[in-house]
């Protein structure tokens, strides 16, 4: 159920409730589904900061040692009407996913947003694919919001299309009400993953010509960890992914392959989307991530 006010006191239409799997009843065929109802708010400072930093840690990955995670969650819940949190117990609750949006221009004397800037124009230009976004980040006159997204690993992606739609309309009347939120473009910061042949496998494998030539091999397919990426990128502008800052190689992937064969190697990802073409991206996404009916 959407709870979430925007900037009065209208209360949004129902959400449908997300299906979680539950507890496997014995058969391989037979799943329990547990119907959970979540709740989109408003952040709330005196509440959400830690759950809101741990979110933060797991977005940016090995690279959030690189900033400071504090003052990013305090200047994103500085930001009160802009931007969801998704709850299941109420808004008193940690949360299990949040999106907001930071305009990079305002906010250019603030350090982790500085940091955050210098960031992603180093990335920008290690991928020929974010060119454009090289370009965009150097001219004075763009102003680009910097879209920041992230979830527990359990909830469904079917959350995402009313946090997107909700910040639209925020944003909306932000710029009514002569906010800094008139952007030229929207910039989503994400990671995907690789699936890495495990070294552990190779090691314990027959030492074979072609296990050798094989171990650690990257597969050529990006795989997102967000469902709604795989839309966004293709409204963008530019859109391609980066190498970690504190990425320690293939070897890392072995520890992130708790249920299958192959190792997953975490990089991450930027899109660039013009203002134009946010809104029909936003569409896209509620139509690829609509639950059936």
């Amino acid at each position: 159920m959407v709870k979430k006010r925007v900037r009065d006191p209208e209360v949004l239409a129902d959400a449908p409730p997300a299906q979680v799997e539950g507890d496997d009843s014995g058969s391989d065929d037979d799943v329990d589904m547990v119907n959970v109802e979540f709740e989109w708010f408003n952040f709330k400072p005196d509440v959400d900061f830690h759950g809101l930093k741990s979110l933060l840690r797991q977005l940016l990955d090995v690279d959030s040692q690189l900033f400071d995670l504090s003052a990013l969650a305090d200047l994103i819940l500085s930001q009160a009407t802009l931007g969801s949190t998704v709850k299941v117990d109420g808004e008193d609750t940690d949360a299990y996913a949040f999106l907001t949006i930071l305009n990079l221009h305002e906010h250019r004397e603030k350090k982790v947003v500085r940091d955050l800037a210098q960031y992603i124009a180093e990335k920008s230009k290690s991928n020929e694919a974010l060119a454009a976004l090289s370009s965009v980040l150097a001219s004075p006159a763009s102003q680009v919001g910097l879209v920041l997204a992230e979830r527990m690993i359990n909830v469904p992606s079917e959350v995402a299309p009313p946090m997107y739609a909700m910040l639209i309309d925020e944003i909306e009347a932000a710029v009514e009400d002569k906010e800094p939120y008139e952007f030229t473009h929207y910039l989503i910061l994400s990671k995907t993953y690789n699936e890495i042949e495990s070294a552990l496998d190779q090691e314990e494998a027959p030492r074979t010509k072609k296990s050798k030539s094989q171990g650690g091999k990257k597969g050529g397919e990006t795989f997102y960890f967000h469902p709604e990426d795989e839309v966004l990128q293709r409204h963008a502008l530019a859109a391609g992914a980066f190498e970690y800052t504190r990425d320690e190689g293939e070897g890392m992937a072995d520890s992130k392959r708790a249920f299958q064969e192959m190792g997953i190697k975490a990089q991450g990802s930027l899109m660039l989307i013009e203002t134009s073409r946010f809104e029909g991206a936003v569409k896209a996404i509620g139509e690829y991530l609509s639950p059936p009916q």
